[in-house]
C-alpha cells in the first residue's frame, strides 16, 4: 500500500512539472493566433486587410508547418541523450521567441523587417513545440504504471486546451485594462511579454525532475538507438506503423482538434461577426466545460481500446459539422433578424456622438430581443468627407448566448475523444529506443499540417465560395475537416487492429489489400487537383494570398498526401499490414 501510495505520489509529480511546461509553450504558441488579426494591422502592410489577415493565417500555419521537422531534430536528440534535458531546450526556445514577438517594431516602423523577423520567430517556435509534445507526452508515458497510460498521458493532453484557454484570458484581462485604443496601440504586446516570467518558473520546476526509467534502463543496458531517424524511417517495420498513426489517427485527430478550437473562433469572429470579447469569452466557457473529458475518455481508452474511441470524434464530427455551422450561422444571421425590424416594441437605436478637434465619430447601436444587433462607426472629417471606420458588429445574449455555447461545447467533446487517448496510442506503437522520434514525427504532421493549415486553408475556401456567389459559403470551409477525417476514419477502422489494447477486428484480408489500390489511386488524384487544379492556378494570379496559399499547396500538402498516401497504399497492396506482420 506504502508503495502504491509512493508511487501515485511521484507521477503526480511528474505530471505537474511535465503539464506546466507544456501548457506554458501552448500558451505561447496560441497568443499568436488569438491576436491574429489584431498583429495583421502590426505587421503587415495595411492597405489590404485581406491580404494581411491571410498572410497572418500563413504565418501562423508555417509555425505549424515546421513542427515536423522540430519533431524529426528534438525527437533524435530525446532519443540519443534523454528525454529531461531536450524538452528543456524547446521549452527556453519557445519562451524567448514569445517574448521577442511582443517586442518587434511595427511594420511603419521597421517596414520589411517587422513580417520577416515575425516569421523568423513563428519559425522557431513551430520548432520547440515539435520537440516538446513528444518529449512531454513519452516522458509521462514512461512513468506510468501498465494499463494507466491512457489516463495518466491525458492530463498532459488538457494542456494544449489550457494554453489556449489561458491565453484568452490573458488577452480579456488585458483588454479589460485599457482602452480598445491603448490596447490596439501597445496593449496586444503584454500576452507575449507575460511568457518570460512563465517559462522561468518553468524551467525552475522542470530542471529538478529525473529521466524517464525506461530510457534510463534502456542506456544502462546500452539499448538506445544510434540513429534513430534511420531506424524510425528507413526500416519498413517501423515505417509501417509511422504511416498508420498518421493516415490512421493522427490527420483525422489533428483536424478535428483546429475545427474545434480554431476554425470556430474564426467563425464566430470573420463569418458572425461576433465582437471579438463575445467570441473569445463563448470559446473560453465551452473549453473550460468541457477539458475535463480529456481525462474521461483518456481512462475509458484503458478500458474499452484507443481505437474506437478516437475513430467515434471523428465519425461524430464527420456527420455533424455541417449542421452545426449551419446553427451557429442562423444565430447571427441579420437577414433573418431583419425581419424583426418592423416591430417597434423589439427594435430600438441608439446614438452616440463624440466630437473631436477635427472629426465627429458616430456610434449607432441597434438593439432587437435585448441583444446588440448590430455597431456602425462613421467618422466625419472636418472637410465633408464621411468615412466609416468601423463594419458590422453582433453580439448576443440569453438563449443564443447558451445555444452557441452548446454548439461551441459539442466540438470540443469532439476534441477530447480523438485527443485524449491519442498520446498512449502513439507511446505504445514504438519502442523505447526511438519512441520520440517515431511518435513526434505523425503527430506532427498530423496537427502541424493538417490541422494547422485547416484555418488557412478553411478561410480561403469559404472566401472562394463567397465570391462565387454560394448561398451556402460558410460551410464550404468545412469539407477540409470533413474530407480528411473521413479518409482517416476508414483507414482507422480497417488497419488498427493490434498494439492499442483493443480488441482484434474480423476483417477481410482481400478487402484491406484491395484499398490498398484505392489508396494509390488517391494518391495520384489529390497530386493532380492539389497541383493542376489548385496549386498552379494559384501561383499564377499575382495575388498575395494565393500565391501563399499556392505554396502551402503545392509544396508541402500535396507531398506528404500523395507520397505519404501511396506508399501507405503499396503496403496494404502488399499485405504487410495483415495482423501476422505487424
Amino acid at each position: 500500500m506504502t508503495t502504491e501510495k509512493h508511487q501515485t505520489k511521484g507521477i503526480w509529480k511528474v505530471i505537474g512539472a511535465s503539464s506546466l511546461g507544456t501548457l506554458i509553450e501552448w500558451y505561447d504558441f496560441f497568443i499568436f493566433g488569438s491576436l491574429s488579426i489584431v498583429i495583421s494591422t502590426k505587421f503587415f502592410p495595411s492597405d489590404n486587410p485581406t491580404a494581411a489577415f491571410l498572410s497572418t493565417l500563413a504565418t501562423f500555419a508555417a509555425g505549424f508547418v515546421v513542427r515536423p521537422f522540430g519533431a524529426l531534430f528534438f525527437g533524435r536528440l530525446g532519443d540519443l541523450i534523454g528525454r529531461k534535458y531536450t524538452f528543456m531546450v524547446t521549452l527556453l526556445l519557445m519562451g524567448g521567441a514569445t517574448f521577442l514577438i511582443g517586442c518587434i517594431p511595427s511594420y511603419e516602423t521597421i517596414g520589411f523587417w517587422a513580417p520577416f523577423i515575425v516569421l523568423i520567430l513563428r519559425l522557431l517556435q513551430g520548432l520547440a513545440l515539435g520537440g516538446e509534445y513528444g518529449g512531454a507526452a513519452t516522458y509521462v508515458a514512461e512513468h506510468s504504471p501498465n494499463g494507466q497510460r491512457g489516463y495518466w498521458t491525458s492530463w498532459i493532453q488538457t494542456t494544449a486546451t489550457f494554453g489556449l484557454f489561458i491565453s484568452l484570458i490573458v488577452i480579456l484581462a488585458t483588454r479589460s485594462l485599457m482602452s480598445e485604443e491603448q490596447f490596439e496601440l501597445w496593449g496586444w504586446r503584454i500576452p507575449f511579454l507575460l511568457s518570460i516570467l512563465m517559462v522561468y518558473v518553468s524551467y525552475l520546476i522542470r530542471k529538478n525532475m529525473d529521466e524517464s526509467p525506461e530510457f534510463k534502463q534502456a542506456k544502462s543496458e546500452g539499448k538506445t538507438s544510434k540513429n534513430p531517424l534511420k531506424e524510425s524511417f528507413a526500416n519498413k517495420y517501423n515505417l509501417k506503423f509511422v504511416l498508420l498513426a498518421l493516415f490512421g489517427a493522427a490527420m483525422g485527430q489533428g483536424v478535428v482538434w483546429y475545427t474545434g478550437q480554431f476554425y470556430s473562433m474564426s467563425f464566430m469572429k470573420t463569418v458572425m461577426h461576433l465582437h471579438t470579447d463575445q467570441a473569445d469569452t463563448i470559446l473560453g466557457i465551452a473549453l473550460l466545460i468541457g477539458t475535463p473529458f480529456f481525462i474521461v475518455f483518456g481512462w475509458l481508452s484503458d478500458k474499452v481500446g484507443r481505437k474506437w474511441v478516437m475513430l467515434a470524434g471523428m465519425a461524430l464530427a464527420i456527420l455533424t459539422y455541417r449542421p452545426i455551422y449551419e446553427k451557429m450561422y442562423q444565430l447571427t444571421n441579420v437577414e433573418n433578424k431583419q425581419e424583426i425590424t418592423d416591430k417597434k416594441e423589439e427594435f430600438f437605436e441608439v446614438v452616440h456622438t463624440e466630437k473631436g478637434k477635427d472629426e465627429i465619430v458616430t456610434e449607432k447601436v441597434y438593439y432587437t430581443d435585448r441583444s446588440v444587433l448590430t455597431t456602425t462607426k462613421t467618422k466625419h472629417i472636418v472637410d465633408n468627407t464621411t468615412q466609416i471606420i468601423s463594419k458590422q458588429t453582433i453580439t448576443i445574449a440569453g438563449w443564443n448566448y447558451i445555444k452557441l455555447i452548446l454548439l461551441i461545447f459539442i466540438q470540443v467533446i469532439y476534441i477530447t475523444l480523438v485527443y485524449g487517448p491519442i498520446a498512449a496510442f502513439l507511446v505504445e506503437l514504438f519502442p523505447v529506443k526511438i519512441r520520440y522520434t517515431s511518435m513526434s514525427l505523425p503527430y506532427h504532421i498530423g496537427n502541424g499540417v493538417f490541422g494547422g493549415l485547416l484555418p488557412a486553408v478553411s478561410t480561403y475556401l469559404a472566401s472562394n465560395a463567397q465570391a462565387s456567389q454560394d448561398s451556402e459559403f460558410y460551410l464550404a470551409g468545412l469539407w477540409y475537416p470533413i474530407i480528411i477525417s473521413a479518409v482517416c476514419f476508414v483507414i482507422g477502422t480497417l488497419y488498427i487492429t493490434k498494439n492499442m489494447y483493443s480488441k482484434n477486428l474480423i476483417t477481410m484480408e482481400l478487402i484491406k489489400r484491395l484499398l490498398g489500390i484505392a489508396w494509390i489511386i488517391l494518391a495520384l488524384l489529390a497530386a493532380y487537383f492539389c497541383i493542376v487544379k489548385f496549386g498552379f492556378p494559384k501561383l499564377q494570379t499575382g495575388h498575395q494570398e494565393d500565391l501563399v496559399f499556392g505554396l502551402i499547396i503545392v509544396f508541402i500538402l500535396t507531398p506528404i498526401i500523395s507520397i505519404g498516401l501511396g506508399v501507405f497504399g503499396y503496403f496494404a497492396l502488399k499485405g504487410e499490414f495483415h495482423e501476422d506482420k505487424m
